[in-house]
């Protein structure tokens, strides 16, 4: 009777980074500019890869669909996070957490299957590039990212739904900065051993899947790159590799440390701003400043830019 008494929660509050208000403005601060820099970074890498022919390829189109994905996970996590900076209620009502979890879940799922790809493609562009433009046609990249966004949703849709199975009727506040899975399972009154199972049967076949397909596929590089006899070619395909191989391991790093006992909680929150965060911060800069045709499509477009800014320009007398 007593348990049928305690009445279930529909809103939780978020407890955040830290409860002393000296350091909320800083906090707000330097979030606030991450966000805006990471916004802008994945967002114009994006809208640049979209308006050049020249980087109409399968390596960008991944990467334009992964930029895409960590401004989803941005959009998802960090507007919410800076609002509970200055505000006395921090609520965050059951159905907008399962939106939030929905979406970060969404990218992060499609990220790995992304990243997946883009190193499949790394292996055929070194270890096949004879036969790289029939491997990796335009064609299968397209049907590869359509599967990578129809996979990852159906991989949200059903964590959420047996999300909504579980009740709450404990402490309604999740010590955490936004609506994570586990935080919710600590706060269930209903056992999570389903969803927990749903973890092992869905989540963890994806991640052994695409650290598998990473793994194998940077062990047949490497292998290759050290038959090569030329010294110029083995720096060229180590360049072309760098940028991937140093996103996926800062990614899979943080993925390994999150993959932990569900009662543990203590890493919860570092380990998250690293993930939803930081690394779709770096993604941008990892891929544009150490990529030479999108640094020349920059430039050209910079060159553009100032060249129709010059011509618009009122001619003084």
């Amino acid at each position: 009777m007593a348990k049928t008494n305690q009445s279930l929660t529909t809103e939780f509050i978020l407890i955040g980074f830290t409860d002393h208000p000296e350091l909320k403005v800083l906090l707000f601060v330097v979030f606030f500019a991450i966000y805006l820099v990471t916004m802008v970074g994945n967002l114009g890498l994006v809208a640049l890869i979209y308006m050049e022919r020249r980087l109409h390829t399968p390596m960008y189109i991944f990467l334009g669909n992964l930029a895409l994905m960590d401004s989803c996970c941005s959009c998802a996590i960090t507007p919410k996070m800076l609002e509970d900076f200055f505000s006395d209620d921090r609520t965050i009502s059951l159905y907008e957490c399962m939106v939030q979890f929905y979406f970060l879940c969404l990218a992060e799922t499609a990220d790995c299957f992304l990243l997946a790809a883009m190193a499949y493609d790394r292996y055929v562009a070194i270890c096949s590039p004879l036969q790289y433009h029939t491997m990796m046609s335009k064609k299968l990249c397209i049907q590869m990212s359509i599967a990578s966004f129809i996979t990852s949703n159906l991989h949200s849709l059903i964590h959420v739904g047996f999300l909504l199975r579980l009740t709450f009727c404990k402490s309604n506040q999740i010590d955490h900065f936004f609506c994570d899975i586990l935080p919710l399972f600590r706060l269930s009154c209903t056992d999570p051993y389903i969803n927990e199972l749903m973890i092992y049967i869905f989540s963890m076949p994806i991640q052994i899947f695409t650290i598998a397909t990473v793994l194998i596929s940077y062990f047949c590089i490497l292998y290759t790159i050290f038959k090569m006899t030329s010294k110029d070619g083995r720096g060229k395909a180590f360049s072309t590799c760098a940028s991937h191989f140093f996103s996926v391991s800062i990614f899979y790093v943080c993925l390994l440390m999150y993959i932990r006992p569900f009662e543990e909680g203590d890493k919860d929150i570092p380990v998250a701003i690293f993930y939803t965060i930081v690394i779709p911060l770096l993604n941008p800069f990892i891929y544009s400043l150490r990529n030479k045709e999108v640094i020349d499509v920059l430039k050209k477009t910079w060159k553009t830019y100032n060249i129709l800014k010059i011509n618009s320009s009122p001619i003084e007398n």
